[in-house]
């Protein structure tokens, strides 16, 4: 996992050079992904990479967990905390307080993506997201929001692959073990939407790459082959209509 931790820090640094930009730009938001994307673009630009801290009726737990990381690693920060915003948009669109339906907590990650590109464009710094293929396969990302990004370094690496690259970039254990969460609504968890673990998904997702379903549990086969299926719409480029 050393010479991933390198090639994928090679890999933003290429980019970032290829599109004449000047450094990298991501939401920290304390959990397991945006840590070590933040830390691989640390390594890849030691004196440009900024992490947005963007708060949104946040735990303070994710805040806390964002500082350690970006202490350690010694990554710049900025803070916008996006709850007021949140609200007036909520106010403005439907005149309801805020409840915990989709289309509602959607709102939270394409915010942050305004805030991104707001202060990539001032900066001429590339968006770098979080998004793993465990997510990217079966569509667990919002589209226009954290799927909204210039870069994705995980992209090609597995939740559980994640996991054994943050021991090796020696990422927060607290971090590492926590609950993953995309944090929409409190005690919202990655693994209570999907539907099971990542570990599963991950033995699932091998398992159609491979076509050997040798001790899966086909029922959860088939609703990962569903998944995937559905979000196919999110992974590819906008449908054009050529005449």
């Amino acid at each position: 996992m050393n010479k991933v931790a390198e090639l994928l820090s090679g890999w933003i640094r290429k980019k970032v050079e290829e599109a004449s930009a000047e450094g990298v730009i991501l939401g920290m938001s304390g959990g397991l992904d945006s840590s070590v994307t933040a830390v691989l673009c640390k390594n890849a630009f030691p004196k440009s990479t900024l992490g947005l801290i963007m708060p949104c009726f946040s735990d303070p737990e994710d805040i806390a967990h964002v500082k350690q990381v970006a202490e350690k690693f010694d990554i710049e920060t900025r803070k916008v905390d996006l709850s007021p915003v949140f609200l007036t948009v909520l106010e403005t669109l439907e005149s309801r307080a805020y409840e915990g339906d989709i289309a509602t907590a959607n709102l939270k990650p394409r915010l942050r993506m305004l805030v991104l590109y707001y202060f990539a464009n001032k900066l001429n710094y590339l968006v770098v997201g979080t998004g793993n293929k465990s997510e990217l396969m079966i569509g667990y990302f919002t589209k226009y929001g954290d799927g909204g990004v210039d870069l994705l370094p995980l992209g090609d690496l597995l939740k559980t692959e994640v996991r054994a690259l943050a021991e090796v970039l020696d990422i927060p254990k607290a971090i590492i073990e926590m609950p993953p969460s995309a944090g929409l609504w409190a005690g919202q968890t990655d693994e209570t939407e999907i539907g099971m673990s990542y570990e599963v998904l991950d033995g699932v997702l091998k398992a159609i790459a491979s076509t050997d379903f040798a001790g899966c549990d086909m029922d959860k086969v088939e609703k990962v082959k569903d998944m995937v299926k559905r979000a196919g719409h999110k992974r590819e480029k906008t449908p054009v209509a050529y005449l």
